[in-house]
């Protein structure tokens, strides 16, 4: 039997990187997906793979940004299954490290609007379903950078946020049975962190940062993963605010 067995999970940013290898393994688990990232394509491959395999998947194309997006893909959810068991706050940008004094007005609205907003509007529209049916874990997709603030200044602002925002949910809903925890992983290799990207990133900030940590390695995306599903799972029913750093102990 699978851990997700008769569950609906609702991932963002599901249509590369953690997101997607989250996706497979709620899949293989047995939980219903509800997909949603803004390219279209992408997530209709993935929801194939899934389906073949004998899975569920719904695809609901959506920017996490959007107020609106983000209404039409639970109002899509709630129509298709009746019910939200697991919210995955996945979708998210990067900001390339950038320094504070380097950071454009449109940059820091941007990975704000992306990183922190979209978890918010997110766990709002969710959050009143998974209190009706007294059952329901929030997984956000946080970073080091929100604990260690080793990230650019408007990314490790974000995270922050989000970490922030987990608890508050949490102490908020205590009394039910909505959980609400944050992963913050380590490096791990994604598209958005190649060695083609990173070399686009701000090498000066890279350096001054690194001199504070000890480099362990990278995690790989199914560490990530399995540490979501763990939150996802009933293994981790009595477990609620808490933010577990995923990064091999880089920073011990």
């Amino acid at each position: 039997m699978g851990r997700l067995d008769g569950k609906v999970a609702l991932i963002t940013g599901a249509s590369s990187g953690l997101g997607e290898g989250t996706a497979r393994l709620f899949a293989k688990e047995g939980a219903t997906l509800v997909l949603t990232a803004r390219r279209e394509d992408r997530l209709k491959a993935l929801a194939a793979e899934i389906e073949a395999a004998g899975g569920r998947a719904l695809v609901v194309t959506g920017d996490v940004r959007k107020v609106a997006d983000v209404k039409n893909v639970v109002a899509q959810a709630i129509a298709a299954f009746g019910r939200i068991d697991i919210l995955v706050n996945n979708g998210g940008i990067i900001d390339k490290h950038t320094a504070t004094v380097r950071v454009s007005d449109e940059l820091w609205d941007d990975v704000l609007a992306t990183n922190l907003s979209g978890v918010f509007y997110y766990c709002r529209e969710v959050l009143p379903h998974m209190v009706a049916q007294d059952k329901g874990s929030i997984i956000n997709i946080s970073s080091i950078g929100g604990v260690y603030m080793n990230g650019g200044a408007s990314y490790s602002a974000a995270k922050a946020g989000v970490n922030g925002l987990t608890r508050n949910i949490a102490l908020q809903y205590a009394g039910t049975g909505v959980r609400c925890n944050s992963v913050n992983p380590g490096p791990t290799p994604t598209e958005a962190n190649t060695p083609e990207k990173l070399a686009e990133f701000d090498q000066e900030f890279i350096k001054i940062c690194s001199q504070h940590q000890f480099w362990a390695g990278e995690a790989e995306i199914i560490d990530q993963a399995n540490a979501i599903l763990f939150f996802a799972s009933d293994e981790s029913r009595y477990i609620t605010g808490q933010w577990l750093v995923v990064d091999r102990g880089m920073n011990l």
